[in-house]
């Protein structure tokens, strides 16, 4: 099991997925609205949840019918997880990932790496820029 699928079992507070197909498996099954308590809790703001996975508002309405996140909220409260344990794989830090989630980024089109994980293709990007930090070939 690699450190980014036990970093999701503790940070999601369940046992850390095995495999890809267990990963889809939760993300198919629905995050309840609670997810996002423990990801303000990893250092996350309301507003980057706002952007990055659901807005307040619609939240809320999901909490007051007891519903779970959409499969496309559950997939984007997991992708976030993966780039956050990635940046702080890569900087050591959870305070430094989230500062560097958080910078404007040239290479980016002066946008931050949060500002792109609401979508595959710019959490595709972001995973990118963040394997060729590691391997040294930008700072």
């Amino acid at each position: 099991m690699s450190v980014i699928n036990a970093q999701i079992g503790e940070w999601l507070g369940m046992q850390p997925p095995a495999t890809e197909t267990e990963i889809l498996q939760l993300v198919e099954g629905q995050f309840p609205p609670s997810v996002v308590k423990r990801l303000i809790a990893l250092g996350l703001e309301r507003s980057e949840i706002d952007q990055a996975i659901i807005p307040l508002r619609t939240l809320q309405h999901r909490r007051s019918r007891r519903e779970k996140l959409t499969v496309e909220e559950s997939d984007r409260v997991m992708r976030l997880i993966r780039i956050l344990s990635t940046a702080e794989s890569v900087y050591g830090s959870r305070e430094r990932a989230l500062a560097w989630l958080r910078t404007a980024h040239a290479r980016l089109d002066g946008r931050t790496p949060l500002s792109l994980l609401s979508t595959d293709t710019g959490s595709r990007i972001v995973a990118e820029f963040l394997i060729q930090i590691d391997e040294g070939m930008f700072v």
